[in-house]
């Protein structure tokens, strides 16, 4: 491995280390989120499940970012 990808993988590492639990709630919101789109799109907008998918996908994908900023703000002002 080069220098460059070892610094890479020590950061990811260490990133996903100091937020494990920011990054959990941020996948598992994401996934239900995915889900939750699809149905409400199909159901109340009466899209094909095509369209609903791929804003399910990408929509999510902007609020996932989101909710992390805001979980990680949260977190540092508010003491356990």
């Amino acid at each position: 491995m080069t220098e460059l990808t070892q610094g890479i993988f020590s950061t990811a590492k260490n990133i996903y280390k100091s937020n494990k639990g920011s990054i959990l709630r941020t996948i598992i919101y994401t996934i239900g989120h995915f889900a939750i789109a699809i149905i409400v799109l199909m159901l109340v907008a009466d899209v094909s499940f095509r369209i609903a998918l791929t804003d399910a996908i990408v929509e999510p994908l902007a609020n996932a970012v989101w909710y992390f900023l805001l979980d990680k703000f949260w977190a540092s002002k508010v003491k356990s």
